[in-house]
């Protein structure tokens, strides 16, 4: 399997929680997604990645060469990380948010969106389908469309490798699927390598060719969603007690519940 980003012996403590010697692998233009219990180190693995979070010992590579040697330009036209979000709505038009994608390329000094922005701006909002919006206000927008903008705009980065920390809070359900069969498709017409972190196990499963479970800062197992998603592992991750089927490649999670147990109301 070549890599497309790479930990070793990742090991971070922040006081109440830690990440303990976290060494993986994350397969090159495929959809892998970190999947766990709240509080499991998900998010925080993503800002290690993005180097938001500085690891204490071990390292990470991403195409082979230590982050720690990227300069920051570098490394922002390398990943786009688009991080949860749902404070600030600014008083942007859409184009002009997904426009802010352009600025690893720019310098204080020379600002000016190129001829060549424009082109990648346009590709990056006909990849997301959001050109029709592209003149209003990015608060007016609904919460699914606004996501599809900020997708947009990490795609404006242009880089091989998009790192997304769940990317559907927030939405309802068929907004959900539109941005997961988005990223899909971004992700096969365009060989992106996508890493995101989900909260959804058959969503996870469905749409990723490649999972990592995490829990207690640890990571317990990693693999294909049809090899990893067994009822076993929903004991050893969540502690749940389910079923679990398959309707073609879709995974059924079906609770165990002892009716007998049940009270009624």
């Amino acid at each position: 399997m070549m890599a497309a980003i790479q930990t070793d012996q990742i090991t971070l403590n922040l006081g109440a929680f830690q990440l303990h010697d976290i060494s993986l692998a994350i397969p090159k233009g495929k959809i892998t997604t970190i999947v766990g219990p709240n509080g499991s180190g998900k998010s925080t693995l993503l800002k290690v990645i993005t180097r938001l979070l500085t690891a204490d010992h071990g390292s990470v590579y991403v195409q082979n060469k230590k982050t720690t040697t990227y300069k920051a330009k570098e490394y922002a036209q390398t990943v786009s990380m688009l991080p949860q979000s749902k404070d600030h709505l600014p008083n942007l038009t859409a184009r002009e948010l997904i426009t802010f994608g352009r600025s690893p390329y720019k310098s204080l000094l020379n600002n000016q969106i190129t001829t060549e922005d424009e082109a990648i701006i346009n590709q990056a909002m006909q990849m997301t389908n959001t050109e029709k919006h592209e003149n209003r206000l990015f608060y007016s927008l609904s919460g699914g469309e606004q996501q599809k903008v900020r997708i947009a705009m990490a795609l404006a980065q242009k880089t091989d490798i998009l790192l997304l920390d769940e990317p559907t809070t927030y939405l309802d359900m068929a907004h959900q699927l539109d941005v997961m069969e988005l990223l899909y498709h971004i992700n096969s017409k365009y060989n992106i390598t996508i890493v995101m972190v989900l909260h959804d196990l058959q969503q996870a499963a469905t749409y990723s060719q490649h999972l990592i479970a995490m829990k207690r800062g640890e990571i317990v197992e990693s693999g294909t969603p049809k090899s990893l998603l067994t009822s076993g592992f929903l004991q050893k991750v969540y502690e749940i007690d389910a079923r679990v089927l398959y309707e073609e490649d879709y995974p059924l999670i079906i609770p165990k519940i002892n009716i007998k147990e049940r009270k009624i109301q």
